[in-house]
């Protein structure tokens, strides 16, 4: 998420004149002593602490308990996270039952989140080469149709000068199951959502992209979603220019921009067997500003827009892009670049 910087240097020039003043004006500034006995720095949450916790049991219970407290209180769950009994057959996970699912008016949430546990054989193969690979982005991409795909204008962002993409063209998975699950997981987001609090639409503005990456140490697949990308500029609850795609923008900035960062995880393979260590998540972050994820995972000059960075968790293979290529009716395709 590209943003405008500009009231850093204000920011910064504010913090030196007030700490030089400080120091001049009272020699006793800097004489004072804090207490001896002080309490220490409480111990710092980072990001392989936050995937440990979605991990395996051996992964989970390697994490600080007072850092895992924390953090746990900041999980909002779109899909609950005490799956480890349920059992599937193969024929459950088959690409016939997401598409019947994904085409059907009705939705049946109980399917859904077991394809959110155990989605079908080739997502779950794309998690085992992640893994298998070492982590290695290369190991993705080499499943990338070849063919380029211009990425069109999408609801005017041209005529406002708007690149929403990290390149004007995208490729698809060649597996065609591996794209209808990626639109999936952006349906399930904005029918979910509500009820933690997060009211979210596939728009230009708002939802419309991911990031694709493979975790530090473990390798595990998965894609950290970004919500009210384009917040509505205002001069008193959210004056910050963030360029030519923010134009148009009806996005209020409000408390729910504190839910923006969406994690999905695909189950995570047993790194030696053929078996699983822990089944697939879908929570949001909350990156309230009185919780641990706000303040070790979000970056000081980002904290007005609560976004944690995908290079954190992992490395990145691609950014899935979810846009409406209509006009009408929608028509949202994936676009990976």
């Amino acid at each position: 998420m590209v943003m405008c910087n500009s009231s850093l240097p204000f920011r910064f020039a504010l913090f030196l004149s007030f700490s030089l003043t400080a120091s001049s004006s009272s020699p006793l500034f800097f004489s004072k002593r804090s207490s001896p006995s002080s309490p220490p720095a409480p111990t710092r949450a980072t990001p392989s602490d936050l995937l440990s916790l979605l991990g395996s049991k051996s992964q989970s219970v390697a994490v600080n308990p007072v850092v895992a407290q924390e953090l746990r209180s900041c999980f909002k769950f779109l899909v609950p996270f005490s799956p480890n009994g349920v059992k599937l057959e193969h024929s459950q996970r088959s690409p016939r039952r997401l598409m019947a699912l994904t085409q059907s008016t009705v939705r049946n949430q109980r399917e859904e989140n077991e394809l959110i546990w155990w989605p079908p054989e080739p997502v779950l193969e794309l998690a085992r080469i992640a893994v298998d690979s070492g982590g290695d982005p290369a190991a993705i991409q080499r499943l990338l149709d070849p063919t380029i795909i211009t990425v069109p204008d999408i609801e005017g962002s041209k005529e406002c000068r708007c690149e929403l993409t990290r390149t004007p063209y995208g490729r698809r998975f060649i597996s065609e199951e591996l794209n209808r699950y990626l639109k999936f997981l952006f349906d399930v987001i904005v029918d979910r959502g509500p009820s933690i609090g997060l009211n979210v639409t596939l728009n230009r503005y708002d939802l419309f992209h991911g990031h694709l990456f493979l975790a530090v140490d473990s390798g595990r697949l998965g894609i950290l979603f970004h919500a009210k990308e384009y917040p509505e500029y205002d001069n008193e609850v959210f004056p910050y220019n963030m360029g030519f795609c923010q134009q148009g923008s009806k996005v209020k900035y409000d408390d729910s921009m504190n839910l923006r960062n969406i994690l999905w995880l695909a189950p995570l393979p047993h790194n030696s067997a053929k078996s699983w260590v822990a089944p697939g998540v879908l929570v949001v972050l909350d990156a309230r500003p009185d919780g641990i994820i706000y303040r070790d995972l979000i970056p000081d000059y980002v904290n007005f827009a609560r976004t944690i960075y995908e290079d954190d968790l992992g490395d990145v293979a691609v950014d899935v892009n979810c846009l409406n290529v209509g006009p009408e009716p929608p028509n949202y395709q994936i676009f990976l670049c």
